[in-house]
């Protein structure tokens, strides 16, 4: 897809990349909503959301369901009708940030982070719950019970395990691996990497020549918003592998780069067409 259909029609690019309206607002949510007193005005989320490709419509049912969910609470600002993040996700927020905005790698000498865990037969349906939450930290499955990250994200497991209620099911451990067979080798059995790296390629694909583009404020916040959404679902698909562990040419580290300068280059513009809309 070329850059100038995306700038023209973002909505074409959404659709494409899988982007349901309940996932861009909590995009923006989590950027604008959050750096604004916690508060978008509904009539401000329904402006924005037009900026996307997104109608009135599909932003109503989409905040009602997100509320149902627990995501959003009402709220008002002065007399217009508002929403905010529940407070609940404060710290889940706070994580994304640190791994959306601030990826980071670990080095071949760093510690490894271990979990097991444990649950009693009683507490049988807890054991999926908490095999979903380490996947979703992305973390890859040594053993049935026995699962592995790099030690960059430990502060992140335990926060989210204690948010989760899971931390008494769940040993936490940093240490290094002794074994004969090589680590590179283990690690694509930890992970399926294969599975892994057309997702990366794609977002290569999407926004490779972005940062070479001019876009208006409107069209660099639809893109931006867009590239948030996309990657804050790809950053959790690995946890900081090293880079020497991980096959040569891995296109996670290009997808990488590629986010960290589409947040150079887009968050001013976009950021302008906010303030504009809220102001």
């Amino acid at each position: 897809m070329g850059v100038h259909e995306q700038a023209s029609a973002p909505e074409d690019l959404l659709v494409e990349l899988g982007a349901r309206p309940q996932h861009l607002i909590v995009t923006l949510f989590g950027r604008y909503g959050r750096a604004r007193g916690g508060l978008l005005q509904i009539a401000d989320l329904i402006e924005l959301m037009a900026a996307l490709g997104v109608d009135a419509g599909a932003v109503r049912s989409s905040v009602s369901r997100l509320k149902q969910r627990g995501v959003l609470v009402s709220d008002r600002s002065g007399t217009a009708a508002a929403y905010r993040l529940s407070r609940s996700l404060d710290g889940v927020f706070e994580a994304g940030d640190h791994r959306i905005f601030e990826a980071q790698r670990a080095e071949l000498d760093d510690p490894w982070l271990l979990a097991s865990f444990s649950v009693p037969e009683r507490e049988r349906p807890l054991r999926h719950q908490v095999r979903k939450l380490l996947h979703r930290l992305g973390f890859g499955q040594v053993s049935g019970g026995l699962w592995i990250a790099t030690g960059l994200i430990v502060d992140e497991v335990r926060a989210s395990l204690s948010q989760a209620g899971l931390d008494e099911y769940v040993d936490l451990f940093l240490g290094s691996r002794v074994a004969d067979e090589p680590l590179g080798a283990a690690v694509q059995r930890w992970w399926d990497l294969p599975a892994l790296e057309p997702l990366y390629t794609s977002f290569v694909d999407a926004y490779a020549h972005v940062v070479d583009e001019r876009l208006g404020d409107r069209e660099a916040f639809a893109v931006y918003v867009a590239a948030i959404t996309q990657w804050r679902r790809l950053v959790y698909l690995d946890p900081g592998i090293p880079l020497a562990l991980l096959p040569s040419g891995w296109a996670g580290a290009e997808a990488e780069r590629l986010f960290a300068e589409l947040h150079r280059t887009l968050a001013p513009p976009a950021e302008r067409f906010v303030a504009n809309v809220m102001a």
